[in-house]
């Protein structure tokens, strides 16, 4: 069972702070995001201070979860944003985030999404071929820019993850490969719209051992000094994110003080500003998905379910990555059964948990999917016309709506006949 300061048991059962989940689902409904604010804080704080001794930026991997007051939570602490569309970029400054504070990343950048980056002004936009860096040129000499630009390189490193979820291998779609950075280089010679300020990299998501950023790392470092060898000024390192977070009790995440320990010391001697794109290690464990037991039933082999009102249009991890997430009765019970937690759509792969230990709540009570605050929400869908659920923030005792329940109005507000 995961339990923390910010979900925990009472007397009266599951809290988000110190306010009862069983109030929050009666007060909004369900199916319901509840995310807790104090978490996102604690988590970015743990974060800065791990890495304090490195000069640094930290940027929040939208794409992890890009609710508005999520954003402005971490950027009120100082963070910037690294986003992968122009979507995302509005809505980090809607957000409050301010353009130089951040990055343009994406492996299909559209020429629209290219020109509004640099009428913004974001820091830099994080190029991944030899044709994305001339669109980017051609698109800067139209709209009167000098775009500053990092490389996005693949190192072809493999890391022990979901391969559905590893970025750095050279078998995968993601960025320049190692060994074409000396045609890289000597493009920029004609590309006069242009200023390389940096070099990425990305190794994937959930990594739990620090020496496959340790060996990624060592060649971010080795073209590094062969940039400055071809009079390049670069100012900014890009480590990337991925660092792990613990979904599965059994299998905890590393520490991130323990990746730090092993990538100060190697970076320091650079002099440059390092920057980093944690996303699911600030926001995964902040919140829950709140979901109402609709049914309890047993088959002729006596295998048991409980059928819930929220599924994989909710939360698709499991579906999409068989993703672990633990599942916890809201109130609880001396008694304990194994069943599946499945939801109402209409797919074999709507589950959250298979022959789970969990207990033996009944029908028209809650239950809590943890660990819901990276690649939930967002990525949720209308699949089987179903409404997009609302979200709450909860800062100890008070509590925002954050995201209103969608309406059928707005199921089709964009259709016409």
């Amino acid at each position: 069972m995961l339990d923390s300061n910010y979900f925990h048991y009472t007397a009266k059962g599951l809290n988000c702070d110190d306010v009862m989940l069983e109030e929050l689902g009666k007060t909004f409904g369900t199916p319901l995001y509840v995310t807790s604010s104090k978490s996102i804080v604690d988590s970015y704080r743990a974060f800065e201070k791990a890495f304090e001794t490195l000069p640094h930026f930290t940027c929040y991997s939208v794409k992890a979860n890009f609710n508005l007051s999520v954003i402005r939570t971490l950027a009120d602490l100082g963070c910037g944003c690294d986003v992968n569309s122009g979507g995302e970029l509005y809505r980090a400054m809607q957000a409050g985030v301010a353009p130089e504070k951040i990055i343009f990343a994406g492996v299909g950048k559209k020429y629209e999404e290219i020109a509004y980056a640099l009428e913004c002004g974001v820091l830099m936009l994080k190029a991944e071929s030899l044709s994305e860096l001339r669109a980017i040129d051609r698109i800067a000499g139209e709209v009167g820019k000098i775009a500053s630009v990092a490389l996005r390189i693949n190192p072809n490193v493999t890391a022990e993850t979901h391969p559905y979820i590893t970025t750095g291998d050279s078998k995968e779609k993601f960025g320049i490969d190692e060994a074409e950075l000396p045609e890289i280089f000597a493009l920029f010679d004609q590309l006069p719209n242009l200023l390389l300020v940096g070099l990425d990299m990305h190794i994937g998501s959930q990594i739990f051992d620090p020496e496959y950023y340790v060996a990624a790392t060592e060649k971010l470092l080795a073209l590094f000094n062969l940039s400055k060898t071809k009079g390049f000024e670069i100012q900014f390192l890009d480590i990337g994110g991925g660092f792990p977070v613990t979904y599965d009790p059994s299998k905890p995440a590393t520490p991130i003080e323990r990746f730090a320990e092993k990538l100060i010391p190697m970076l320091v001697p650079a002099g440059v500003t390092v920057i980093f794109e944690p996303g699911r290690c600030l926001v995964a464990n902040a919140s829950v998905l709140l979901t109402k037991i609709l049914y309890k039933k047993r088959n002729h082999v006596g295998k048991e379910f409980f059928v819930v009102d929220a599924g994989m249009t909710e939360l698709i991890r499991p579906a999409l990555y068989q993703s672990h997430h633990e599942v916890q009765a809201v109130s609880r019970h001396k008694k304990t059964v194994i069943a599946d937690v499945v939801g109402p759509i209409c797919e074999s792969s709507d589950f959250f948990a298979r022959q789970r230990e969990i207990d033996a709540a009944e029908e028209g009570e809650l239950l809590a999917v943890m660990s819901c605050g990276a690649y939930a929400a967002v990525m949720s869908s209308n699949y089987n016309g179903r409404l997009r659920p609302a979200e709450v923030m909860v800062n100890g005792s008070e509590v925002k709506l954050v995201r209103k329940r969608e309406t059928l109005e707005q199921l089709v507000q964009n259709e016409l006949f």
